[in-house]
């Protein structure tokens, strides 16, 4: 007999009860303790699981083992080995200097964990972006509840096998389910709220997280623009953006979403991208083991309305442009002309078709992009380094890659997330572990100091004493 609603939160209730209990244990959790797990979290992800992960994905949409290990299991256990060589250092007090007014004191920042984390991570890649936000709770010292996406069933309900094998609930647990689900978690009183998906979802969350002045981290998405100016190498550049666009099939929210090309090197690029698609994916990408397939009906028929969209308003697809619903796949797709109220210009496209436009000079770039919400990510492939700045000048995005794309998400020294409707907060590495992190600022007196000269009654001398503070310290 299947549970009621009322059960399934109630049973919710019970498990956020017993993190909310065991907190202030694993938020005092030393250095050794944090590394232990983080050292068990690396062996399961990177030798006990990873054949029934690769398999799990395979399962849920067809990713070729080659591609779960660069995009999954690398990212998380480059995260975990990262924070096992930084912990140390993260978790220390952090000294700052004090004022000269301040003196016979000392000030610094000590890092102490927020407490009961709720984490939703989104089905595009369940392992990497469920298991390296946890890894920067764990590293944090917090409690934790993961709800993974309920459209990645076999990814899911593997995750949850694994860290229920490596974790008692009362630390980390995993909640699977749907809407339903999300909904009713979202009304506990967690002490920050880490999610990644669209923007539109990221708004609901930060209104229930409002309800009860939850921190939030939202990593979102939107329309990631990219860049090749006439001074740039456009095989080398076809190259890279062809591998970040249809990498997981475009189903990343860091992929180049829409392509600007100078007029002079559009027929190039065109027949780059051609041959390329070829290269990486043969005659039939269909049939192809190397490339991925659209998650689900659902989001197979949003991709083909867009495409019949764009065609409907007089654009042209110069490649690709097939699908199977039956199978899920869907053709690297190249599409030129494209009018600006089309759904690809409008919305993030989050699949393998990529809008290819025309420009003749920089600033009407710039103008559009400007005109649009602020990216998740910015890509700018040049050989002019002055056009370059000029472009970083003029613009904002939540990450930029130059000459690349995607790659800046791998960078542990780099902070990872948007700006407005892109997101909030940042993650990976030391940014991730601050993300989980109250930073909170400790003043210590230790001998009296000027400030004592400076209290009530105010005479004379003291107003003088006033003075020179504001003007010198």
């Amino acid at each position: 007999m299947k549970s009621t609603t009322n059960e399934v939160v109630e049973s919710h209730m019970a498990i956020f009860q017993k993190q909310l209990l065991y907190k202030k244990i694993v938020g005092q959790s030393s250095l050794k303790q944090r590394k232990t797990k983080l050292k068990k979290l690396l062996k399961a992800i990177e030798i006990t699981y990873r054949k029934e992960i690769q398999k799990a994905l395979f399962d849920d949409f067809g990713k070729s083992p080659a591609e779960v290990d660069l995009s999954e299991i690398y990212a998380v256990i480059g995260e975990i080995k990262y924070a096992l060589r930084n912990l140390k250092y993260w978790m220390q007090d952090q000294g700052v200097s004090t004022k000269l007014v301040f003196v016979g004191s000392s000030s610094k920042i000590k890092y102490e964990a927020k407490g009961n984390v709720l984490i939703i991570s989104p089905w595009n890649f369940p392992i990497n972006l469920s298991i390296c936000p946890l890894i920067s709770a764990i590293a944090a010292g917090n409690t934790v509840m993961l709800k993974p996406s309920e459209y990645t069933v076999h990814a899911s309900a593997l995750i949850k096998r694994i860290l229920n094998e490596l974790f008692d609930e009362e630390e980390v647990a995993v909640i699977e389910g749907g809407i339903d689900v999300s909904t009713a978690l979202l009304k506990l009183p967690f002490n920050h709220i880490f999610f990644t998906g669209s923007p539109e979802i990221g708004k609901i969350v930060m209104r229930a997280a409002a309800e009860n002045l939850a921190s939030v981290t939202l990593e979102l998405g939107g329309k990631s623009p990219t860049i090749v100016d006439e001074t740039a190498d456009v095989e080398t550049a076809a190259k890279r953006i062809v591998w970040g666009k249809f990498l997981n099939a475009g189903q990343i929210c860091i992929a180049p979403d829409y392509v600007f090309i100078h007029h002079s090197q559009f027929n190039k690029f065109i027949t780059a991208s051609k041959n390329i698609l070829f290269d990486f994916y043969g005659e039939n990408p269909s049939i192809s083991q190397d490339y991925t397939k659209i998650v689900n009906d659902q989001h197979h028929l949003r991709l083909k309305n867009y495409l019949e969209d764009a065609k409907s308003k007089g654009a042209k697809i110069v490649h690709g442009g097939g699908s199977d619903l039956e199978s899920n796949s869907f053709e690297p797709t190249l599409v030129t002309h494209i009018a600006e109220d089309t759904d690809l210009m409008q919305k993030e496209i989050f699949g393998p078709i990529l809008p290819i436009i025309v420009f003749e000079e920089i600033n009407e770039v710039i103008n559009t992009i400007n005109g649009k919400e602020k990216p998740l990510a910015l890509y700018i492939y040049s050989s002019s380094q002055k056009k370059i700045n000029h472009i970083l000048q003029n613009t904002s995005s939540g990450g930029v890659c130059i000459n690349n794309n995607d790659l800046h998400f791998y960078n542990h020294e780099l902070p990872f997330g948007g700006v407005n409707n892109s997101g909030m907060g940042n993650s990976h590495g030391k940014f991730g572990f601050m993300e989980f992190s109250n930073q909170r600022g400790i003043y210590q007196q230790h001998i009296p100091g000027v400030v004592e000269w400076l209290m009530p009654p105010y005479t004379h001398l003291k107003q003088k004493l006033i003075n020179l503070a504001i003007k010198w310290f």
